[in-house]
């Protein structure tokens, strides 16, 4: 892990971003709890996704519908999938001396990374969940914990079509957790085995896949582009063919450099006719559309991923800090850049000081006010640059101070998180400056 990473790790549970699972009983590996700012970011990034996919999206034809389809399905399902073949199964290898288990393609050594014992031969291990329905734990009665979501938008197909009156093309998006029993996860949130996806299907004729292919992997690079992180930071890598998914015809995986190297979190993959045509198979029903397999075009991401992308490219040390309050010249101040559309706190409301009554009722007043509108924050403890660098440490756009001036008339101080400058507005101006702020990129 590196110094970085563990900064980072360390500000998630400092300031109330992620949580290991189950921590007071020692932790359940590779399961992250997102606490009360973690949750509210995770889900700017899935609303900003969503908005983007449903309301913004303009693509040459067609239009983007959604879905959430259930984690439990019929096992039929991943049967016709591929899911319980080796196509969707690592490679493990253990070790004969510490019994670590290992996948096979990250090795860069044939011992034991560990203590340099001798593996075994490798062999196939399934990814898939397994669970129970029902009382009674039989054959009859187990299904899967889905391993990913879009096989709940191909078994909808002819629903989605027919009730929305659907042509092609078109697409339809969905948010959900999905499952893996990952032989080796790790860095942080970036590789777990529960974790929640954003994928889009594009059910296209045949002859324009290859137009929507190129289309899909321009707009899903410009997305994150567009919520802040550095184009320098991203790239698209195509996928060579003897290690894509048994599905593709085509395959990219969009990488961001991470403290901890180069990796994927978005695939856009051609999955050609596969989809439909399989389930036609397995279930019997029909899934042609005028006679063809549409192809499907698919752009899928990881919320959590693109979470831990967010936050490393935010993330920023200043020594000595930006503050004239500040009296350590020596300190490092955290500032987290992040996009005031996935910022979890937008407006921190702050009176000048706690032991004058008049302040602090006065503030209140103000983070009554906005609280309806804006996702706040009151703070009333220590100096207030130590509380301009508590809130600039959570990555939130806007402060608002309360001071005697305020009291006179009716106005307060704005500041601006990234510049530190300040403006005064009047109060009952706010709700409306700060709509605007967040409207316009």
């Amino acid at each position: 892990m590196t110094d970085l990473m563990s900064k980072i790790i360390s500000l998630c549970k400092r300031r109330g971003f992620i949580f290991q699972s189950s921590e007071i009983y020692g932790g359940f590996g590779s399961c992250y709890d997102f606490g009360p700012l973690g949750v509210e970011m995770k889900n700017n990034i899935k609303k900003a996704w969503w908005d983007e996919m449903t309301k913004n999206q303009n693509p040459p034809a067609g239009g983007i519908v959604g879905l959430d389809a259930a984690i439990l399905m019929s096992p039929k399902v991943w049967e016709a999938s591929g899911h319980l073949t080796a196509g969707f199964a690592d490679e493990l290898v253990e070790c004969k001396e510490c019994h670590k288990r290992f996948r096979l393609d990250e090795l860069k050594m044939k011992k034991c990374p560990e203590c340099g014992g001798q593996l075994t031969e490798p062999r196939k291990f399934n990814l898939m969940m397994k669970t129970h329905i029902g009382p009674v734990e039989d054959d009859a009665a187990f299904t899967y914990l889905r391993a990913e979501t879009c096989q709940g938008i191909y078994v909808n197909f002819e629903n989605i079509l027919n009730t929305m009156r659907l042509k092609i093309p078109f697409g339809v998006a969905q948010i959900g957790k999905a499952f893996r029993n990952e032989i080796t996860p790790g860095d942080f949130i970036y590789r777990t085995r529960e974790f929640e996806q954003m994928e889009m299907q594009w059910f296209c004729h045949p002859k324009d896949a290859e137009k929507y292919f190129d289309y899909w992997q321009k707009e899903r690079l410009n997305w994150y582009i567009n919520l802040g992180i550095k184009k320098e930071n991203l790239r698209i890598k195509e996928v060579p063919v003897k290690e894509r998914p048994h599905y593709a015809k085509q395959a990219l995986d969009l990488e961001y450099k991470f403290p901890f190297g180069w990796k994927e979190i978005e695939g856009i993959h051609n999955r050609g006719d596969w989809d439909l045509s399989n389930h036609s198979k397995y279930s019997g029903k029909d899934l042609k559309y005028e006679g063809y397999y549409p192809y499907i075009i698919e752009t899928s991401g990881g919320a959590d991923r693109s979470f831990l992308a967010f936050l490393c490219d935010a993330y920023q040390e200043i020594l000595g800090g930006r503050t004239k309050t500040t009296k350590a010249v020596k300190e490092i101040e955290i500032l987290l850049k992040l996009d005031k559309k996935i910022a979890p706190i937008k407006i921190a409301i702050l009176p000048l000081v706690r032991n004058k009554p008049e302040l602090v009722k006065k503030a209140k007043e103000v983070y009554q006010l906005l609280k309806p509108h804006f996702t706040c924050q009151y703070d009333e403890l220590g100096s207030i640059g130590r509380r301009y660098r508590r809130v600039d440490e959570i990555g939130c756009p806007w402060a608002i101070t309360i001071d005697f001036e305020t009291l006179k008339d009716d106005t307060v101080t704005l500041r601006y998180r990234d510049t530190m400058k300040q403006e005064r507005v009047k109060i009952k101006e706010l709700i409306k400056i700060i709509k605007e702020k967040l409207n316009t990129q």
